[in-house]
């Protein structure tokens, strides 16, 4: 299992280190030690492992979080997490303090960990991206997190919470620049799509399932950028 190089058990904030830095505490190293040893087990019998690249999707409606595991020649799901808590509505978010998860193509970069989170373990989720900006969105420190509740986040519980920090961790620390982080409204189906057609979000949607569809299509999170205020997306990977 891949250990912090240096554990910023001292109080070091995440803002404090380089971006390419994961920050670590007590708790985290402790955790890290108690689930990283099972969590290593099941991988193995997946033919998968712990430090391997990760990659991680979000569905509201079913509130569910995959989990992906690199292996070779794509991503292989690992385990798919009921999530405990999601608030708001179907759609985007937009402003700070509408208590609505956001949706779109998201990055967590070394910094974004916080193994001193008040919520147990948390990542921030990187709300708001380019995407977010250009279309005047605000808000700020929108986590997967744990404990049960949640206030435009996405709440794990501390048991689920554990696993999927250890499996982000050791993929950072293990060399992976970032990992993608896509929050979907739903799965986007056909079915689904058509079931929801007459949303004011539709078309923003449909902008979604192409990022969707392409991850479908080839097990590899696509490359996302913006384009003339659209998700653009380059199939050959992140």
């Amino acid at each position: 299992m891949t250990l912090p190089v240096r554990a910023a058990v001292d109080g070091t904030a995440a803002g404090d280190l380089a971006p390419h830095e994961v920050p670590a505490s007590v708790r985290s190293l402790n955790v890290a030690s108690a689930v990283g040893p099972v969590l290593m087990r099941e991988l193995e019998v997946k033919g998968l492992s712990l430090g391997s690249p990760v990659f991680m999707r979000a569905f509201k409606e079913e509130r569910e979080l995959e989990v992906w595991v690199e292996r070779e020649g794509g991503f292989q799901l690992f385990r798919t997490y009921p999530i405990a808590a999601v608030s708001g509505w179907l759609g985007p978010k937009r402003w700070e303090g509408d208590l609505q998860a956001p949706e779109g193509f998201y990055r967590v970069m070394p910094s974004q960990m916080n193994p001193n989170s008040r919520f147990h373990l948390s990542f921030d989720i990187g709300y708001p991206n380019d995407f977010d900006r250009m279309k005047y969105c605000t808000g700020s420190a929108l986590m997967v997190h744990g404990k049960k509740t949640s206030r435009g986040c996405f709440a794990m519980t501390d048991e689920k919470i554990e696993e999927i920090y250890v499996l982000a961790d050791a993929a950072l620390r293990n060399g992976q620049p970032f990992f993608q982080f896509h929050s979907f409204p739903f799965r986007m189906t056909d079915q689904n799509m058509e079931r929801n057609r007459d949303s004011k979000w539709f078309d923003f949607w449909k902008n979604l399932k192409t990022g969707y569809d392409l991850f479908e299509a080839y097990q590899r999170p696509p490359k996302v950028f913006v384009e003339s205020g659209r998700y653009g997306f380059d199939c050959h990977g992140s």
